[in-house]
């Protein structure tokens, strides 16, 4: 289970680009009124399937430290609690498929930063915080 760990911990890495590319990515084109294309919905998409797999990760490392003998303490489950509720947020530009390119490029741009802002407080939750 180490091997989960360390990739649970790599991969925020993978996730914190991928949403700060997105973020800049989608900023801009909110702010020069250009079109939601393919490379804007491909970076939301990847937003959230790293996000996904983040969480995958976290509960599979939740269940089996609980289990084996670590139980669950507060701080893992409001670490888990916090960080399902950002990956949730990454889902949610998915409800503005249908929406006019302004509102889904800021519908987006604040649930990645607000995704990113529950992440940061859902690290820091953990013993050692952003250090681990």
């Amino acid at each position: 289970m180490d091997i989960l760990l360390i990739a649970h911990s790599h991969l925020r890495w993978l996730a914190l680009s991928v949403a700060v590319i997105a973020a800049v990515k989608i900023a801009v084109g909110w702010w020069k009124g250009g079109e939601f294309k393919g490379m804007d919905r491909g970076l939301a998409a990847g937003f959230s399937g790293v996000m996904d797999l983040q969480a995958t990760l976290g509960i599979i490392l939740l269940i089996w430290m609980g289990v084996s003998g670590g139980g669950f303490p507060m701080f893992r489950i409001e670490h888990g609690t916090t960080m399902i509720l950002a990956a949730i947020l990454g889902h949610l530009p998915a409800r503005w498929k249908n929406a006019e390119d302004t509102v889904r490029f800021r519908n987006t741009l604040f649930c990645i930063l607000s995704a990113l802002l529950l992440v940061y407080v859902g690290v820091m939750r953990l013993p050692g915080g952003w250090s681990r």
